[in-house]
């Protein structure tokens, strides 16, 4: 009777997962997704629009990259002792809710001193950074950590991954809305001024974000092998199990480039559009949007494909040379044809989300049923994409001041600046590295049942 049961459990968690499911897990990052595309597309324009050094900008979003990758390693090892994935997301999303909007809400120990020195502003301004990146990395390590514990059927672990992506791309969406919104009726003449433009976004985006936290932990029960395994008294993995497998060390590479593809791009986006061609103020948001959109679109396609360890290779590989095109046109693309930026947004939407999508199921294929070390891999491979994106926006946003000025170059001449090489050069060698090594892999194809309800259906 024991073996029969324990036959029907293994069954229904290989069973792929209804819709519902996969859609209360998608929007449990939101509230995260929404303000980390905030941190990266305006934290560094926000702090040098109200007259921080690019430097000390860089010293603000450092601090935030190394609180978030510090507790990415501790919530992972505390997850994987003691599980309660929703008690840790919950907590991670109050603590990102209350911090944030003193991220972009004014330096407060600047007022409760009343000094504006460039240092006083950089501490305060760091301070909050990090306070929200450790509520921010609470919430990312137990989400992510807790598809492979939802279900055993690597499909449906892929699908979750997929339409996670897809509410990232609603995220943002949200934001470059609510940003187009605020840019173009709320005035910025002033450093105070600039500073209620971006309060007005962090709070629309809190309650926006907070909204989908409730409905997440709502229709998202304690995923139900994760307590299964608590219950049975399974061996925690230790972390050398994972060092000695040399998958362990490929999946984070790739994962870590392909974040620095994403996360890089991301931050210096508004000044190639802005500095470097001369667009619009409205294009800080309407070329992020576009890009989302494209991402947005792809990775629910994504969710209708039968995933095997070649495909998640192959799909990897295809979006990773689209962004290497993509990263050559930015270098390219002179001032007086500014326009193609529409078009080449749209590339490197679907770039994205190949990449991304892809990245985050070889994780999934790694970790495979050894669930008491899941939240180590994620928290992990967090770190080091934390503190490497860190170091590297840190290094870029650090010789900012030194770019020469654009405005006595000829509108024709493609001037190979900083912010040229930060969006287009520094993206395209990491795909490039990214899909070296996603050849090399070798990933064990997993096995496949089809999706119950394909969400397009």
């Amino acid at each position: 009777m024991t073996m029969i049961n324990h036959s029907e459990d293994d069954e229904s968690l290989t069973k792929p997962l209804g819709r519902c499911s996969v859609f209360y897990y998608g929007i449990g990052h939101m509230l995260n997704d929404i303000t980390s595309a905030c941190w990266f597309t305006y934290l560094l324009v926000f702090l040098t629009d109200i007259g921080l050094s690019p430097s000390d900008a860089a010293v603000v979003m450092l601090s935030g990259q190394v609180a978030d990758g510090l507790t990415t390693i501790f919530a992972g090892e505390l997850i994987d002792r003691f599980g309660h994935f929703k008690v840790w997301h919950i907590a991670g999303s109050l603590l990102v809710a209350v911090s944030f909007s003193s991220v972009f809400g004014g330096c407060l120990p600047c007022k409760l001193i009343g000094s504006d020195s460039a240092m006083l502003q950089t501490i305060g301004y760091s301070v909050f950074a990090a306070i929200f990146n450790v509520g921010w990395a609470a919430t990312q390590v137990s989400h992510m950590s807790m598809v492979n514990c939802i279900t055993l059927n690597s499909t449906s672990r892929v699908v979750l991954a997929s339409c996670r992506n897809a509410f990232t791309m609603v995220a943002n969406l949200s934001l470059y809305a609510v940003a187009f919104v605020v840019f173009n009726n709320v005035g910025a003449g002033t450093p105070a001024a600039v500073e209620n433009q971006y309060r007005w976004i962090a709070y629309i985006s809190i309650f926006i974000g907070s909204c989908f936290v409730v409905v997440f932990a709502i229709g998202t029960r304690e995923p139900r092998l994760k307590l299964e395994a608590h219950v049975k008294g399974y061996v925690r993995i230790s972390w050398m199990y994972w060092f000695k497998k040399i998958l362990y060390h490929q999946v984070a590479l790739v994962y870590v480039l392909t974040r620095l593809v994403t996360n890089v791009s991301q931050a210096f986006l508004a000044f190639y559009v802005i500095n470097d061609l001369q667009m619009s103020l409205s294009s800080k948001a309407l070329v992020p949007a576009i890009i989302f959109v494209c991402s947005f679109v792809v990775s629910i396609l994504l969710q209708e494909i039968k995933w095997t360890s070649q495909r998640l290779k192959g799909f990897y590989t295809a979006g990773g040379l689209l962004w290497v095109l993509c990263g050559i046109g930015i270098l390219l693309l002179p001032r007086n044809m500014n326009a193609y930026m529409y078009i080449l947004s749209i590339f490197i939407g679907i770039a994205n989300a190949l990449i991304m999508v892809t990245g985050v199921g070889m994780q999934s294929v790694l970790v495979g049923r050894d669930l008491n070390g899941c939240a180590f891999v994620y928290g992990s491979l967090s770190f080091m994409d934390k503190m490497i994106c860190g170091v590297a926006l840190f290094i870029l946003e650090s010789y900012q001041r030194s770019t020469p000025e654009l405005h006595n170059c000829s509108p024709s001449y493609h001037f190979f600046s900083l912010n040229r090489y930060a969006l287009g050069l520094v993206p395209a060698v990491c795909a490039l590295l990214g899909v070296i090594v996603t050849c090399s892999m070798n990933l064990q194809t997993p096995i496949l049942v089809p999706l119950e309800e394909p969400l397009l259906g």
